[in-house]
């Protein structure tokens, strides 16, 4: 997976106290140097929390035996986790100042520690599973980077599996690598030729030992220096952005922790702004609940816009499941009561703070600290956190020891809706396991699969989360399955007959920041037919995923009937799929009437057993054949 650097590295450490320390060349404790933590990119970094520290303790003595977990995270000790690349999630865990680990939740849903050397050198003395004991004559080959054979090896434990994360030990229990088996435990010892593990960690490192506990406020207070100066530089731009546009100032507060960071400064400057929250009907209860007793805490008035959860059920059978890359969602439940409480409350224009982070994503690393919204004219958004990272707003949090989230406790890092497309496979987990709400949700997709006459793997990996799943996923889905994901997201019974008719959300995505239509056809179409006609509209015209998908330029025709259009002006996004529309009815339902023939000078269109071809080589996008059409004119599909 990539690694993108979203901004810069701020965590050093402090090795004399055992201390993590945010940007300070000098630890504020004692006055000694502090050194950088290397991490993962793009190193936005969090607190553990006592559920991940049981989790990854669990998983640690599950895979290498009772006791290993406390070996590798000593009872006490401060850990840091790290978000990192990974098909899934994954977290970097650091402790006592060293990454000795990363947590990976695999496709297969299983947790896999898989271990550093820092981590192997922990464990391995106490390690009693998936060891594997090296030949005096190998321990040097092995130390200097070489994958350890068949006849290297001395001994492993029988209970090892093709493909397990191992540890690779001297007879004295010294680990001097980590990798994964290539073979079975009993194979290992008893092949003559071969690969036994495929190393991942080899080069020799002196041990860290357990350093001083340290709790989370302490660590805060430590840090207070450096975070009460990027708090009053936040203050400052609150002040000024203020007295720069005159607006009313509100707090856009959605129940993370950003947003929650954000209100703090916003009371630090001497505020007291209304809170903007937006029920999308999809929130979690414990979110409504944090958002009514924080604005009640502090005496502020909430703005709050409600949304039923009916919006969102009752567009599903349209619409089908969200997607990562089919987000209507945001149109129906965020977009629009976003848009009327802001006319509602605010029709001269409003200025909102809101908790948008560079080291989320992309998207936001490229987005300025100050902008308008596009959908909304009279709304100008402001971050004062733009350049934090999320230990930064952490930090900030427990240092004014404001109740936050409990969900943050429960595994998530991120707060939205319960059932985002966004999330990963092991949030999904957490939440069904978590929330007695996801039931509804959950029943949804086994009917909708049902339906559909779609695989169970289409719901066991979530796979409803894209319309055109990544290659990485694709790949590891069908190491697992030994199918392809065209094959498991291939409706069998897909809806038929009927005439066609079109439902459309469109507008700004404030998930995918852009203008987006999301739009959906009521029954599967030819995309082969139609890649022929799209070409009068598009000046790249794709089939593409064994036949998933059709491309014409900037928008996408999917095969269950799943439209999305994309642009930076919203006029350019609608008359994208205009266009598209009056393309399919046109390849659909043609009428005979020839009509569209007679206009084509070019000769692209001719009338063939009785309804109109496309000869796409003589199309020269003239635009003509866009004139009336009686399938048009009848058909059920309306955009406006």
């Amino acid at each position: 997976m990539a690694r993108i650097r979203l901004g810069k590295n701020h965590l050093r450490w402090c090795y004399d106290c055992n201390l993590p320390i945010l940007e300070s060349r000098e630890c504020p404790s004692c006055g000694g140097k502090t050194s950088e933590v290397t991490v993962t990119p793009p190193g936005d970094l969090r607190p553990a929390f006592p559920f991940d520290l049981d989790l990854i303790r669990s998983v640690a003595d599950g895979q290498f035996g009772p006791g290993t977990g406390d070996a590798l995270l000593p009872r006490g000790n401060a850990v840091v986790l790290n978000k990192s690349p990974s098909l899934d999630r994954m977290d970097e865990i650091i402790v006592d100042g060293v990454a000795v680990a990363s947590l990976r939740f695999d496709l297969n849903g299983e947790w896999t520690l898989v271990a550093r050397m820092q981590g192997a050198m922990r464990m391995g003395p106490v390690a009693t599973k998936n060891c594997v004991v090296a030949h005096p004559n190998a321990v040097r080959f092995v130390e200097d980077g070489m994958n350890l054979m068949a006849p290297g090896v001395e001994d492993a434990d029988p209970g090892i599996s093709e493909g397990e994360e191992v540890l690779v030990v001297t007879r004295d229990r010294r680990a001097i690598a980590t990798g994964v088996a290539r073979m079975s435990g009993p194979d290992m010892v008893a092949r003559d030729k071969g690969m036994a593990v495929k190393t991942k960690w080899t080069k020799p490192e002196d041990p860290v030992g357990p350093g001083r506990a340290w709790d989370w406020d302490s660590i805060a207070e430590a840090n207070s220096g450096v975070i009460g100066r990027r708090a009053d530089e936040a203050v400052t731009f609150i002040h000024r952005t203020m007295e720069k546009y005159g607006l009313p100032t509100v707090v856009s507060f959605s129940g993370g922790k950003d947003s929650l960071a954000t209100l703090l400064l916003a009371l630090r400057a001497g505020l007291k702004p209304r809170v903007f929250f937006v029920d999308t009907g999809l929130e979690f209860p414990e979110t409504v609940a944090h958002v009514k007793e924080t604005a009640e805490r502090h005496g502020l008035e909430l703005v709050m816009e409600s949304v039923p959860k009916e919006i969102f059920f009752d567009n599903l059978p349209h619409f089908g499941p969200p997607a990562k890359d089919y987000r209507w969602c945001c149109k129906t439940n965020k977009l629009g009561p976003i848009v009327r409480a802001t006319n509602s409350h605010f029709p001269n224009g409003v200025l909102s703070l809101i908790g948008q982070r560079r080291y989320e994503s992309e998207a936001r690393k490229n987005k300025p600290r100050v902008w308008r919204n596009p959908w909304t004219p009279g709304q100008i958004g402001a971050s004062p956190i733009q350049e934090w990272n999320s230990l930064h707003v952490w930090l900030y949090i427990f240092l004014e020891k404001e109740p936050f989230n409990p969900w943050y406790g429960m595994g998530l890092d991120r707060i939205g809706c319960f059932l985002c497309p966004a999330s990963d496979l092991a949030e999904l987990g957490l939440v069904s396991r978590g929330s007695p709400i996801y039931g509804e949700w959950d029943a949804f997709l086994t009917e909708y699969m049902e339906s559909r006459g779609l695989p169970r793997e289409w719901k066991d990996f979530a796979l409803w989360r894209w319309k055109d799943a990544p290659d990485s996923i694709r790949q590891e889905v069908s190491r697992l399955t030994g199918k392809d994901v065209s094959e498991l997201t291939r409706q069998a019974t897909p809806p038929k007959g009927g005439r066609l008719r079109l439902r459309v959300q469109d507008g700004y995505s404030p998930c995918t920041i852009g203008y987006s239509v999301e739009a959906a056809i009521s029954r599967p179409v030819d995309l082969v037919r139609l890649a022929r006609f799209a070409h009068a509209m598009a000046s790249l015209v794709e089939l593409g995923g064994d036949g998933e998908w059709l491309e014409a330029d900037f928008l996408t025709v999917y095969r269950e009937g799943s439209i999305v259009s994309k642009a930076t002006v919203e006029d350019d996004a609608r008359s994208q799929i205009r266009r598209m529309w009056s393309l399919i009815i046109r390849s659909e339902e043609c009428a005979g009437c020839g009509l569209c023939e007679t206009r084509c000078e070019a000769g692209a269109l001719r009338m063939e057993n009785g309804i109109v071809e496309m000869h796409e080589d003589n199309c020269i996008r003239c635009g003509d054949c866009f004139g009336p059409c009686p399938a048009e004119k009848f058909s059920d599909g309306d955009m406006d």
